[in-house]
């Protein structure tokens, strides 16, 4: 009789190396917050030059255009590092982070709504949390998917 582990794999029937599953998973990530953050500051590009100022009216300056970058990078991040942590610890990887990356995006909408920001800046500011979740979800859940089917094979 095999035993089973706690992240639903066979003993000894692995056919990937756990180590290489994350490591593949970390790459993955890195290359979709790269394209995280080029389109989310393209986008926030895109909505300056139609008007918006990304004003925020507790320190009176406007959210500069590397700002995007910058923090979607670090957010992006730590959303690698979530999915990597539930690829390693989870037995349902994929929807698990399916899940999790969702309400953090939801919660994440919360602020622009909140920031007394003008109409135009705070709906800006609402779409631009959602490209960086278009990017980042698809492509990290995909490619749990992948790894944790590479896993039990």
């Amino acid at each position: 009789m095999n035993s089973v582990d706690d992240t639903g794999d066979v003993a000894g029937l692995t056919s990937v190396p756990t180590s290489h599953r994350l490591r593949g998973l970390a790459g993955i990530g890195v290359l979709a917050t790269l394209a995280a953050m080029v389109a989310t500051t393209l986008a926030a590009a895109l909505a300056q030059a139609m008007g918006v100022d990304f004003e925020i009216p507790d320190g009176g300056q406007a959210i500069p255009l590397p700002g995007f970058a910058v923090v979607t990078g670090f957010f992006s991040v730590v959303g690698v590092v979530i999915a990597v942590a539930l690829l390693r610890w989870s037995g349902r990887p994929a929807d698990r982070f399916l899940w999790t990356a969702v309400t953090l995006t939801a919660i994440s909408l919360v602020p622009p709504l909140i920031s007394g920001a003008n109409t135009a800046t705070a709906t800006a500011l609402l779409g631009l949390h959602l490209v960086p979740a278009a990017v980042m979800i698809p492509t990290l859940t995909r490619s749990l998917r992948t790894r944790s089917t590479m896993a039990r094979e």
